[in-house]
């Protein structure tokens, strides 16, 4: 990894580049760009990104990417709801890898929130009370409620101020109907978690993002005060929200609305629909305060980035993506002890091999993954089942993975059992060169860790790889010296062939 790191968070009404530097703790901004692209628009869902808003994003990453390569630093870029929703997404997705040589992680909601979870917790600093974070962007508003680094509550809305916008305020002038219909509109949507929200309870308030910050800025203004250095920790009422919000309805076009409350004219066509979610936030969970937060996705996206390089330390206690899969393995796995015993054995082999296979760091944490959900589907039916194990991982939202990441796991994990990956399969053709590679040598090593624990009484102990140009020797230890291993070395050496194909040696399976 370069020494510096970049954060991109490619949104529906703007982009945000972070580039940082890694200190012990955490890290220490070396720049920061914004542009304003409006990438989606509509009023419902954004199904499809216009050639003009790809133009527009490509550019914007273009400039983007330069800025970060000046630096040195390697780009990790998230999409969100404009991107999640489009039915040409791919479209705009091979355009930024081609050229701007950014590949974009489409993002779910849920781990949407969970990485502004994460950046608000670093910014507001507290770790021992329970706190509600809301982030009001372009095309969705998410909601947290967690306890230090634990998400408790995670929910995205199609609640955003483009799309509000949109929806009920693209009239040049300000229709009678439009701010109760907006109102009404936010209401029901947020009430369907009302009772969820208020009965985990929380004792801090943060909002983050564009939204929060114009009606930050608008309240201490109001209130006569100088500004500050930095808006972070910033407290309001929600009766200078509520008092904001009736300010702007008060004005009658975006003309007026700009010149009065001295806005960017960008902001100033979306600040009602924005201001008037944040109020249904007040309204819908009973909030009477509110502290801004600086930091919001990009910068946790770069606090997970650290992490997943091992740069800033892990809480594994609170490690959201594995927590998120022992959920559903939990839920969904007949024998889960079976399982963790076959990752325990997949993960040995993988250290052993993975000088011999080429295989990347992080790559061990999907292989543990997949062998933890691959009989998942056995809810479903236990034939076929490691095709329902693809369709429930892959349907799942696993919070603290990126969709790339969800879809590689599930096919390591459909591909544990009977066919090997072939082109004809359509998701497994869908993936790039290297995944395909990620998954075949995954899936390779998946076959034989299962074989290994056929008898599914964890037998066999631990395993030793021996390797020569020409052969492969995968040396097995039995727990215990009376251990009947032999079903367990015949049904991995059953299932050898694809890791006989990938590491291009004879392979075979001993007793130690």
């Amino acid at each position: 990894m370069s020494e510096l790191v970049a954060a991109l968070d490619i949104g529906t009404n703007s982009f945000h580049l972070v580039v940082a530097k890694p200190v012990p703790g955490g890290f220490e901004v070396v720049t920061r760009e914004k542009e304003v692209v409006r990438l989606g628009h509509g009023g419902g869902d954004m199904k499809h990104l216009s050639d003009e808003a790809m133009d527009r994003g490509t550019a914007c990453l273009v400039r983007l990417a330069e800025i970060a390569s000046s630096h040195e630093a390697e780009v990790r870029a998230v999409a969100t709801s404009a991107v999640r929703e489009a039915k040409n997404r791919t479209d705009f997705i091979k355009r930024a890898r081609k050229e701007a040589g950014i590949d974009i992680e489409v993002v779910s909601g849920v781990e949407e929130a969970r990485l502004i979870h994460l950046g608000v917790l670093n910014a507001i600093g507290i770790h021992d009370q329970p706190m509600f974070v809301c982030d009001i962007g372009g095309g969705s508003t998410e909601v947290v409620v967690g306890l230090d680094d634990e998400v408790l509550f995670a929910r995205s809305f199609k609640l955003g101020a483009v799309r509000l916008t949109d929806r009920f305020f693209a009239a040049t002038t300000l229709h009678p109907s439009a701010v109760p219909s907006c109102r009404a509109f936010i209401r029901s949507m947020l009430a369907v978690v009302a009772p969820e929200v208020k009965e985990l309870g929380f004792e801090v308030v943060a909002a983050s993002s564009g939204t929060a910050e114009t009606i930050a800025r608008l309240i201490l203004r109001e209130r006569g005060a100088s500004e500050p250095r930095s808006m972070n920790r910033f407290e309001f009422t929600a009766d200078e929200v509520r008092a904001v919000t009736q300010s702007l309805i008060s004005v009658a076009t975006v003309a007026e609305r700009v010149k009065k409350f001295a806005l960017e004219p960008n902001r100033g066509d979306i600040i009602l629909a924005g201001a008037l979610i944040l109020e249904g936030l007040v309204e819908t969970f009973d909030i009477k305060a509110i502290m801004f937060s600086d930091y919001a996705l990009r910068e946790g996206l770069l606090l997970d980035t650290l992490q997943r390089e091992g740069l800033l330390e892990r809480n594994d206690e609170h490690d959201a993506a594995r927590h998120s899969v022992q959920q559903l393995a939990d839920r969904c796995d007949d024998r889960p002890e079976h399982s963790a015993h076959v990752a325990k054995l997949a993960g040995k082999l993988f250290d052993e091999l993975q000088e011999t296979l080429g295989l990347e760091r992080d790559w061990r944490r999907y292989l543990e993954f997949a062998a933890l959900l691959a009989n998942v589907g056995v809810v479903v039916s236990h034939a076929k089942h490691h095709l329902h194990s693809y369709y429930l991982i892959r349907n799942s939202e696993l919070m603290g993975l990126t969709d790339r990441e969800i879809e590689l796991i599930a096919q390591i994990a459909r591909y544990h059992r009977k066919s090997v990956p072939k082109p004809e399969h359509a998701e497994f053709a869908a993936l790039s060169p290297a995944d395909q590679r990620l998954v075949r040598s995954l899936a390779a090593l998946l076959r034989v860790a299962i074989g290994l624990d056929r008898t599914y009484d964890e037998r066999v102990k631990t395993v030793e790889a021996k390797v020569t140009a020409g052969e492969l020797v995968v040396e097995v230890s039995p727990r215990g010296k009376k251990a009947d291993i032999a079903l367990n070395l015949y049904a991995a050496n059953e299932r050898k062939g694809l890791l006989a194909d990938i590491s291009r040696r004879k392979v075979k399976f001993v007793e130690e």
